[in-house]
């Protein structure tokens, strides 16, 4: 059971990052997969801090996983193809996105695999994933990297297009054990202050709770980090 702090429709991760975009658990399709990613702490981190900052950005990746069909596909890995007669099956490293704007759009042309309508079946690609993001930054002198997997769901309608990548050029190792142990836990949340009204969603049952903030630390459950506020119990 996992439970996300979301204020005024933006979700706070166990790090810099703020998710604008999707929220958990959406059914999702169409052409792309569109993650907005708010990197400034709501306008409180420099785009362009010195290297000896206290807190900034290293790298943000992003993957797309599954424990049911155990895949782990490159959504951005943080590294570019420079050919320019070869288009990257994924999106280049994403705080260099868009320079000046202080909400990073990731774009990923959906691949091959995930054509189709629905859930699909046993022996699709389709079904329900992570977004698990990867993030190495520093916060307060201190350098850490975490993993937050948001869920979602691949069941909208994805169309036949010869823009889409083979799935074998994104797909690597699912490493579930890996990846726990790569999780360091943060003792607080960099961007959320005390007293914030926030709802709490089970993504079990999508139950919503609203509580107020009154302290938050993060914690290890699984692959996923999960909130624990003020009367939420997981």
């Amino acid at each position: 059971m996992t439970a996300f702090t979301i204020v005024n429709g933006q979700i706070y991760t166990p790090g810099l990052a703020i998710v604008d975009a999707p929220q958990p658990s959406t059914p999702l399709g169409g052409d792309t997969l569109h993650v907005a990613l708010d990197v400034s702490g709501n306008g409180q981190l420099s785009l362009s801090p010195s290297d000896d900052a206290p807190t900034r950005f290293h790298e943000i990746t992003l993957f797309l996983t599954s424990s049911e069909k155990e895949k782990n596909l490159t959504i951005s890995n943080g590294t570019s193809i420079e050919s320019e007669n070869e288009e990257a099956p994924y999106v280049g490293p994403i705080l260099d996105l868009e320079p000046t704007s202080t909400v990073k759009h990731v774009n990923w042309i959906w691949p091959e695999c995930f054509v189709g309508e629905g859930d699909g079946d046993s022996d699709s690609a389709r079904g329900n994933y992570n977004i698990s993001m990867h993030q190495a930054f520093r916060w307060n002198g201190t350098d850490y990297y975490t993993v937050f997997d948001l869920p979602i769901s691949v069941s909208n309608g994805i169309e036949e297009s010869d823009d889409r990548a083979d799935c074998a050029l994104l797909e690597n190792q699912y490493e579930p054990g890996v990846m726990a142990a790569s999780n360091q836990s943060i003792p607080g949340q960099p961007w959320v202050g005390e007293g914030s009204d926030t709802v709490v969603i089970d993504d079990e049952n999508n139950a919503q709770r609203v509580k107020s903030v009154k302290g938050m630390w993060w914690v290890v459950v699984g692959l996923v980090f999960c909130t624990y506020t003020s009367g939420c119990t997981l």
